[in-house]
């Protein structure tokens, strides 16, 4: 086992619970002074201490894992890829940024997006696709991805509160529609009605909750509890919104109704029942939708929030793509990057899943900094019901980092202690490293190309070196 320096990671543990040195060094039996070299990394963290930790904080090892600044590093080579081909930034630089300043380095990155986002508008303005009055980022819903993206996809309490509600009105599998008909109906008085233009509607003033008749039950469950949350928990949804943005703002009530969702989605599904039968089901997730009735998205969503202190599952990361490779979901409990410049890597394999819907697709990704992981990937396609009406179809992208792989069915027959037989894929063209890549559609971002017309290579877009 290496030596792991945390310095910054334990002082803003330490800091987040208001405690000063003396009082952490008490409790993990050790005196103030060696702590203080601890978090100025004079010295690396022991196992007993780490132990120590993790029991009295119910935080995972891995929160001390140098793996924990990998998103931070990918996003700050992301953000500052013209600085670092003009060298005015180096790659050291960034990784000494993002293990030992890491709050520091989540300011740059938000100063960063918010620059971008100008940028966004003031070329709006200039091609008169825009007007210089218009308020908030171009895109809302990204702001409430970067929302869930900045909390690993976990709310404790929300959660919590969801699962002793689950409790208090009897949701299990199989009871999960008359459980909460029964709290709409004698705790607020809302009565249901069937629906046909559109997926619900609450009228508050009739206290009636309308819901499309083409929606299967998982979907009118869902929809259910959002509004129980709506209805018993405004005030705690209102609030956690308002910790990122102002309520005035166009995002604020996106950002309301995301969290009401992931109440919805930890009611339904409650943590430790849910928990249970993830790991005693090794993560097989077709199981676990026949089991509690839910389908294979919504259970995939609620597997990458299994995140609790001292009750923790495999942490994993969400997508959802379409076929034109636009990301509509993404979610993340782990150091894996996606990117934000624009497009992902044709090799991973929820792209292969639109060849073969309904088919689970494994694969064993290696990214450009060596880091694995298992990806499970499959297509949804959802239909309104009537014949000749669109649908949407979706891939859904599952995964977790190769040390976790071992849990998952998914894992079975595979080698997983062979690099080699990984697939290397990346960020995205405009941000990946892998500069002989065959498969780049565009340009790096921040490297010259290297133009002979005398010459050509295998690599579509070569760069000076």
């Amino acid at each position: 086992m290496g030596k792991t320096y945390a310095g910054a990671r334990l002082r803003r543990l330490r800091e987040e619970r208001r405690m000063s040195q003396a009082e952490l060094a008490r409790t993990l039996a050790i005196s103030p002074s060696y702590l203080n070299q601890m978090e100025h990394d004079s010295r690396p963290l022991t196992v007993p201490v780490l132990l120590r930790l993790t029991e009295a904080f119910g935080v995972d090892p891995g929160f001390f894992s140098a793996r924990d600044t990998g998103r931070v590093l990918a996003d700050l080579r992301e953000a500052l890829a013209d600085e670092m081909a003009d060298a005015r930034v180096s790659p050291a630089d960034l990784s000494e940024l993002a293990s030992r300043l890491p709050a520091v380095a989540a300011v740059l990155l938000d100063l960063g997006r918010r620059n971008q986002v100008l940028t966004e508008r003031l070329a709006e303005v200039a091609e008169h696709r825009g007007a210089p009055d218009q308020a908030g980022p171009r895109s809302p819903h990204e702001g409430i991805r970067e929302f869930f993206y900045r909390r690993q996809n976990y709310l404790h309490d929300l959660d919590t509160a969801a699962e002793e509600l689950a409790g208090e009105i009897g949701i299990r599998p199989g009871e999960v529609l008359p459980a909460l008909t029964a709290r709409l109906g004698e705790a607020h008085g809302v009565r249901l009605a069937t629906d046909g233009d559109r997926l619900h509607h609450y009228d508050p003033a009739r206290r009636v909750l309308h819901l499309s008749s083409r929606l299967r039950p998982g979907q009118r469950a869902f929809r259910m509890a959002t509004q129980l949350a709506l209805l018993e928990y405004g005030d705690e949804l209102s609030r956690l919104a308002s910790e990122d943005f102002e309520p005035g703002a166009a995002t604020w009530p996106l950002a309301r109704i995301g969290v009401a969702n992931y109440f919805a989605a930890a009611l339904i599904l409650p943590y430790r029942l849910f928990h249970t039968a993830a790991e005693e089901m090794r993560y097989d997730i077709e199981r676990l939708s026949d089991h509690f009735g839910f389908g294979y998205e919504t259970v995939c969503h609620r597997l990458s929030t299994l995140q609790r202190p001292r009750l923790r599952g495999v942490p994993f990361s969400f997508v959802r793509v379409d076929r034109a490779g636009n990301m509509s979901k993404r979610q993340s409990a782990t150091g894996f990057h996606f990117s934000r410049a624009g497009g992902t890597c044709p090799l991973w394999n929820v792209y292969e899943a639109f060849a073969a819907p309904g088919r689970i697709h494994v694969q064993i990704a290696a990214m450009p900094d060596d880091q694995r992981y298992l990806w499970t990937a499959r297509a949804v396609t959802r239909h309104r019901g009537g014949w000749g009406e669109p649908g949407k179809t979706f891939a859904i992208g599952l995964g977790c980092e190769i040390r976790h792989a071992s849990r998952l069915v998914y894992s079975d027959g595979l080698d997983l202690g062979n690099a080699s037989a990984a697939t290397p894929i990346g960020m995205g063209c405009r941000v990946c490293e892998r500069l002989d890549c065959p498969q780049r559609a565009v340009p790096p971002l921040g490297r010259p190309l290297a133009i002979d017309e005398n010459s050509s290579t295998f690599v579509p877009y070569p760069v000076e070196q």
